[in-house]
């Protein structure tokens, strides 16, 4: 009495078959229609902007408010690098990263207002200064760098290449000075290190 199965389902499925009552379809979309709203909320995702907008305006705003409050602790003959994305070039204002899309702009404020904070964390201690001001020297280089290629951004128009190299720049800046923040906190643990093994 072995029965597949399979076959019994198809013949019960041609058997059974069910239809819609006429205008199901029609008194659903009208069911769907009433259900939604009219008009998307766009105020929604205008909003959304703004509080982005909002939250780097803060950022940038607290970055300045920083360097401005401390220019008193940096010495005379101390150089300290800050990243500006001003591209005065003898008074004509040309464009830069950021004028080119949003995207860039978001990648150039993510990176140079990284690169300041990073600045400003550096701690002001004279035995470190000649490594500090090492890294000083090859920031501002970078600086120059980023300089030029912003002046041949200007020039030549954008292009891969040049924008490209303003990112890499960016990046390595930012990774130039991480990895001044680890020495010095390597120099510090070690010589916290030394004190403490002094004491025993």
């Amino acid at each position: 009495m072995a029965r597949d199965l399979r076959k019994l389902f198809e013949k019960e499925r041609e058997e059974k078959r069910f239809d819609m009552k006429k205008g199901h379809e029609d008194r659903f979309f009208s069911k769907l229609e009433e259900e939604l709203p009219k008009d998307p909320p766009k105020k929604k995702v205008l909003s959304l902007w703004m509080q982005i907008a909002a939250s780097v305006v803060v950022a940038v705003g607290l970055s300045f408010y920083y360097f401005n409050s401390n220019k008193g602790v940096v010495g005379p003959d101390e150089k300290v690098t800050v990243v500006d994305r001003n591209n005065t070039n003898n008074g004509v204002q040309g464009i830069s990263l950021g004028d080119l899309s949003p995207d860039l702009k978001k990648i150039e404020t993510y990176y140079t207002t990284n690169i300041n904070l990073q600045l400003s964390e550096l701690a002001d201690d004279p035995v470190n200064k000649e490594l500090v001001d090492s890294y000083m020297d090859r920031l501002s280089e970078l600086n120059k760098e980023y300089h030029r290629l912003n002046q041949e951004l200007n020039d030549l128009g954008p292009n891969d290449q040049t924008i490209n190299a303003l990112i890499n720049n960016l990046q390595l800046r930012l990774q130039l000075l991480q990895k001044l923040k680890s020495k010095l906190n390597q120099l510090k643990s070690s010589k916290n290190e030394q004190e403490s093994s002094n004491i025993v």
